[in-house]
């Protein structure tokens, strides 16, 4: 499923008839398809940030929210483990593993099933 988050309002992309079809946007759908079964089961969704500036695959976790950021430009892809509420200074997540752009994108869902699995993310 696709999502799209904008001025505060979260709503459903059908079909990906009205998805973004921007090459970040292709990328996450890709990396989202090649990711184990495991991933898929917890629930992974496209997320369109536009409030915060990122497209990525979010997974409902067991310890809460971890959203793979698709990088805009030369960076690397970040693990985020999202917070209910921001802490005191106002962050809303921590970055907890970041995987570097020199890998495929099966390489790059592999990495991410790893990482949750061995963290105990995935239950």
């Amino acid at each position: 499923m696709e999502i799209k988050i904008e001025g505060g309002k979260v709503s459903r992309l059908h079909g990906g008839i009205d998805a973004p079809m921007t090459p970040i946007a292709i990328q996450a759908r890709t990396i989202a398809n090649l990711l184990p079964l495991a991933c898929q089961r917890i629930g992974a969704d496209i997320v369109h940030n536009q409030d915060s500036l990122y497209t990525g695959i979010r997974f409902n976790t067991k310890a809460g929210p971890v959203v793979l950021e698709i990088p805009r430009a030369g960076g690397s892809y970040r693990l985020v483990h999202e917070y209910d509420e921001p802490d005191k200074s106002g962050k809303t997540g921590k970055v907890i593993h970041q995987i570097p752009q020199l890998y495929n994108p099966s390489g790059i869902a592999l990495n991410t099933y790893e990482y949750l699995r061995t963290r105990g993310f995935l239950g």
